[in-house]
């Protein structure tokens, strides 16, 4: 995958984060997570461990771990981690219900659709091609954290202004759609739309409106919401 400047000027920009929003990879993830800090001696509960690192950048957890441990984890931690994400992955992970519906609404409707995540490129290629939406998404509309452009990760601004400015929109013609913390505030500090994904889940709906979002509980709905 790589970026590339985007072949049509549309109504818009539909920023989908893809973790949790796309590909229903959130409770593997940190599922996997606890357990390689338990696997170092760490006492944090899954709850914690969500709290503090969902929606991070590898380093941000690589820093917290530390933090946590009083001393960097052991060589080959987070080797060992991800390598167990990715066993996890490849023997449970769904799509997003709704997800395909949404992208192709959103298209439908006359906009365009992008990805801008704080995974690693080859991440959102495992996720996206076990989900079956690697094809609903071309190269030069995947953007990620790890890139040289993106100075700082979420919840700074920078990776949604790269996708934008890429794309060729401003901010004020561009939606974003995630489900974390840190993509939330994003959102916000880039001046766009956000709509929090849900699930329906009444209290993380609470959780994001109070950050300035519209709480979206179905993907499928996100069409006629723009």
């Amino acid at each position: 995958m790589s970026g590339g400047g985007c072949r049509t000027r549309a109504r818009g920009l539909v920023i989908f984060d893809c973790d949790g929003v796309l590909v229903d990879s959130m409770g593997i993830d940190m599922r996997e997570l606890t357990r390689a800090i338990a696997a170092v001696g760490g006492t944090l509960s899954r709850a914690e461990v969500e709290h503090a690192f969902h929606g991070r950048s590898l380093a941000v957890i690589e820093r917290g771990v530390a933090e946590h441990l009083g001393g960097s984890p052991p060589d080959g931690w987070m080797e060992r981690y991800l390598a167990a994400r990715a066993a996890a992955f490849a023997r449970e992970l769904r799509a997003i219900p709704g997800a395909a519906a949404a992208i192709a609404g959103v298209r439908a409707t006359g906009w365009e659709a992008c990805i801008a995540s704080s995974a690693r490129l080859a991440k959102m290629e495992q996720t996206l091609s076990l989900t079956g939406l690697r094809d609903a998404i071309a190269d030069d509309r995947i953007f990620s954290a790890y890139d040289q452009a993106v100075a700082r990760p979420k919840p700074a601004p920078d990776l949604f202004l790269h996708a934008a400015r890429t794309c060729g929109y401003t901010p004020a013609e561009c939606v974003v759609v995630e489900d974390s913390v840190p993509g939330i505030a994003a959102g916000r500090a880039a001046a766009m739309r956000t709509l929090g994904y849900t699930a329906g889940d009444a209290s993380l709906d609470e959780r994001l409106t109070a950050l300035g979002a519209e709480p979206l509980a179905d993907l499928r709905e996100l069409p006629a919401r723009l």
